[in-house]
């Protein structure tokens, strides 16, 4: 099978080389995807960076966090998975770049042929991680305000429309005057380019100075302080990612006084299902809460059932072809891109 593969840690363009690999067997518990679409993830710029990773593989590798295909190989335990259209997250959250990636069955969920392609590709991780910070940590309310920060990107995207399609009231943030207009078309009722106005200033503008009742901030280090100061009483900030600056990820810098005087609420949100033992294990070892796999399969059921209704919609900005992975992954590095970008497979 073709892979793109890292050699050495680098830029894109020249990290990436496409290589004619073994096609890789499942290990119990797990499946195999052949590929149809291959959704591109901002984590998975570390992966060929070299930059901040919980874990770092032996060296060349596939990156690639998630999939979209047909399951044709199954470990002991998978076989009801066989044949059936899945999004999934890949083994250890690499070696989706390739023609065929290892996925547990755990985080491998059914997409009907009802969504076509690239739709069906772009769903799964920006609508299940603005799902559980928005309803499953920060608990969203009709008549809630929330502010969304990177607002023209696939998680951005998706908390919007789930945000709007539950009756809150958004504001977004992002980057340049030409995503401004998607965020309103998506139901944002206001949106801020946090590159010529001030957004902490704007919120509080809009609030009367009350703030907002959740911050949806997968950017981090940039916009936390002034994030804080936008939340109202009770409010909850749901640490999403830290786009901005994954250096300070594991780094100390939360105030305890500073979340005491906001009387504020500090959400964490991770997406990486698992099952009981899975989920016992790692609290045992590292002291984590991961989310059951059977929370996944209800938010894809209820995804899927919104798309279908059209009260929600996938945003693909591009779609290129497998060719073009490097070139591709580096326009997502420089936030030149919108939605999501989906690596074609198919037809």
């Amino acid at each position: 099978m073709r892979a793109w593969r890292t050699h050495e840690y680098g830029d894109p363009r020249s990290a990436l080389q496409l290589d004619e690999v073994v096609i890789p067997e499942p290990d119990a518990g797990e499946v195999r995807v052949r590929a149809l679409g291959i959704p591109l993830n901002l984590n998975d710029l570390e992966r060929i960076t070299g930059g901040n990773m919980m874990v770092r593989p032996d060296l060349p590798y596939s990156p690639g966090m998630e999939v979209m295909g047909i399951v044709d190989g199954c470990g002991a335990g998978t076989e009801a998975l066989v044949d059936k259209r899945v999004v999934a997250i890949t083994r250890q959250a690499y070696g989706g770049f390739a023609e065929y990636s290892i996925c547990p069955a755990v985080s491998a969920f059914e997409m009907p042929e009802e969504i076509p392609l690239p739709d069906a590709a772009a769903l799964f991780f920006p609508f299940h991680l603005a799902w559980l910070g928005l309803f499953d940590r920060a608990e969203l309310q009709a008549g809630e305000t929330v502010l969304i920060h990177a607002a023209a990107g696939g998680a951005g995207s998706a908390a919007i429309q789930l945000a709007v399609d539950k009756g809150a009231h958004v504001i977004a943030t992002v980057g340049s005057d030409e995503k401004v207009q998607l965020c309103r078309d998506l139901g944002a009722e206001t949106v801020v380019n946090y590159r010529s106005d001030e957004f902490a200033k704007v919120v509080l503008e809009q609030t009367g100075n009350r703030g907002v009742d959740v911050v949806f901030d997968n950017v981090g280090e940039a916009v936390m302080a002034d994030s804080m100061n936008c939340l109202a009483y009770n409010g909850r900030y749901l640490m999403m990612g830290f786009a901005s600056d994954k250096t300070v990820a594991d780094e100390k810098s939360i105030v305890p006084r500073r979340i005491a005087m906001g009387n504020v609420k500090l959400c964490g949100v991770l997406l990486s299902y698992a099952d009981v033992d899975r989920i016992t294990m790692m609290k045992q070892m590292l002291g984590w809460n991961l989310p059951l796999n059977t929370l996944g399969e209800a938010i894809t059921r209820a995804v899927v059932e919104m798309v279908k209704a059209k009260r929600v919609r996938a945003v693909v900005g591009k779609v290129v072809e497998f060719e073009d992975v490097p070139v591709a992954i580096e326009a997502m590095a420089n936030r030149e891109t919108v939605g999501r970008t989906i690596v074609k497979l198919w037809g």
